[in-house]
């Protein structure tokens, strides 16, 4: 039997990449609006009731505003927003987080979808510090590049329009959340299991999709009694190597996700690491480089797959009791 889902905030940038990917599908039913009626609270509120699954494509404040239209106890909730990703009573939909998630999300029916950013940084920070590899006191450094679609319409309009149409250097790569402010923080400091929230520093550049976010990590601030505990059959190999192999072990039987050894430079472009590998899938690789003193770990995923619609169609996928990967 077909589910009926609706997707609210359908011509935004992540409904419409969902949209694709669900109308292809046989057992899924797509609710559509008329135009006219998107803004009608009635008509919104009859179909919202009516669904299987909503999932939320909306500004914060809007996704809880249609969270209190629906009065029908059975409808599941995918919201892609900010809006309840540390609210306690929702599930937060990263089902590789650790060994619990997956059952939680499959058996819940209010899921937050990650945060793109917060995707990378906690598969490859979580399970270290779940370990007690970096202690949850550390004071972490993130740095992240994502391409320009992570910004929606306007920054898609902004960059295709100004930087594609006059080749403007000023568009190559910007940081940005200078401030140390940043709304996948909040995520990013609960479900890794610190006590500090990291000092994050964001960047956008002049690609339209992909995505690279990074930790270095000095060799000072790894437990190695607690390393040694997780590796007893590396104990000769560096601290990288050595974290190459926790990482690979955790996400051993993980489908979309895999992590590539310090030694490896099959990955790499004359010695460069591509954002761009991942794009139109919901894969992401991790990457672990350096030695026994100087580590970094790098994620690279879809801003637009793992990172948004990929990931609500992995949790859809998950609440409605098919596949994990049908569609993906």
């Amino acid at each position: 039997m077909k589910k009926n889902i609706f997707v609210d905030g359908q011509a935004g940038t992540t409904g419409l990449q969902i949209i694709s990917r669900l109308e292809i599908r046989e057992d899924i039913n797509l609710i559509k609006v008329n135009d006219k009626d998107r803004k009608n609270i009635e008509v919104k509120k009859s179909i919202l009731n009516d669904a299987d699954v909503v999932i939320l494509c909306l500004p914060d404040t809007a996704a809880k505003e249609s969270v209190s239209l629906i009065s029908n106890s059975t409808v599941k909730i995918i919201d892609a927003s900010t809006a309840h990703r540390t609210n306690p009573d929702w599930v937060y939909g990263l089902p590789e987080l650790n060994k619990k998630q997956r059952e939680l999300i499959q058996h819940s029916k209010r899921v937050s979808n990650p945060g793109c950013y917060s995707t990378g940084f906690l598969l490859a920070v979580a399970p270290l510090v779940s370990l007690g590899i970096i202690p949850e006191t550390t004071p972490l450094s993130v740095h992240a590049v994502s391409g320009y679609s992570g910004g929606g319409k306007k920054m898609i309009e902004q960059y295709q329009q100004e930087y594609i149409g006059s080749q403007s250097n000023e568009y190559a790569c910007r940081p940005y959340a200078l401030t140390m402010e940043h709304k996948h923080l909040p995520e990013m400091k609960k479900y890794s299991g610190l006590q500090s929230t990291p000092i994050f520093s964001p960047s956008v550049a002049s690609f339209e999709q992909g995505m690279l976010v990074s930790i270095p990590l000095h060799g000072s601030i790894v437990n190695k009694q607690n390393l040694s505990k997780s590796v007893s059959n590396h104990k000769n190999d560096s601290v990288a190597e050595q974290l190459f192999n926790i990482l690979s072990n955790y996400y051993g039987n993980e489908k979309f996700i895999a992590v590539h050894p310090p030694t490896s430079t099959q990955n790499l472009q004359d010695g460069f690491l591509s954002p761009l590998a991942c794009n139109g899938t919901n894969r992401v690789d991790l990457f672990v480089f350096g030695d026994n003193q100087r580590i970094q770990i790098v994620a690279r995923l879809d801003n637009l797959g793992k990172g948004a619609s990929g990931a609500a169609i992995q949790n859809l996928n998950l609440m409605i009791g098919v596949e994990e990967e049908r569609g993906l």
